[in-house]
């Protein structure tokens, strides 16, 4: 799962939201200057993770992309699923799309504690160019898979190119489809399950 689902399936609360989001951002040392609360969202982040990358029919999913793309299917299909769950948001939310992104990006653009430079710019980019809500259209999809490539592009120093594998979505959108229904219930328990803990 991408960022959506990440902070769609955390606690309500602004620091385990943030969690969520910097498990992927805040690697290693620098977690030990986050507070408690962020590190429950980091771990929240890990167990949603985890649940993914080992299920039935996200395995399913990832068979379904391409030989040309197969060394990125869970990346790929991480992003699809945000994209189904944005479509399908109200058989998930009583709030709207809109109204929880607005949430969030208001929350995010107000706290007031500790977090690291470089990633108060990611947020603002996040907020600004509002990439939770853009997962619902198909190009919110390729434009995410063109962030991703540019950022793989500056790590390894060659030309990455994900944005064209949106066509694997447009290819078997049914079947994708067909598969993120089918999982996130399970996956909806599972973090709830967790978050009781």
């Amino acid at each position: 799962m991408n960022w959506l689902a990440h902070l769609f399936l955390s606690e309500p609360n602004v620091e385990n939201r943030l969690g969520n989001l910097l498990a992927d951002i805040v690697k290693g040392s620098a977690r030990r200057e986050l507070n408690s609360h962020i590190l429950r969202g980091i771990e929240c982040h890990q167990v949603i993770d985890k649940f993914t990358d080992c299920h039935a029919v996200v395995q399913r999913s990832k068979q379904r992309i391409s030989s040309s793309y197969r060394r990125f299917a869970g990346v790929l299909v991480d992003i699809f699923y945000d994209h189904f769950l944005a479509k399908n948001w109200s058989d998930y939310s009583n709030v709207t799309l809109e109204e929880f992104t607005a949430e969030i990006y208001e929350s995010f653009q107000a706290y007031q504690g500790q977090i690291p430079v470089a990633v108060r710019g990611v947020i603002t980019r996040v907020a600004s160019e509002d990439w939770l809500g853009s997962y619902r259209n198909v190009a919110g999809v390729e434009n995410a898979l063109e962030r991703i490539s540019k950022r793989l592009s500056m790590r390894f120093n060659r030309s990455f190119m994900l944005n064209l594998a949106v066509s694997e979505l447009t290819t078997h959108y049914d079947e994708f489809e067909y598969d993120f229904l089918e999982f996130f219930p399970e996956l909806f328990l599972h973090v709830q399950n967790w978050c009781l803990t």
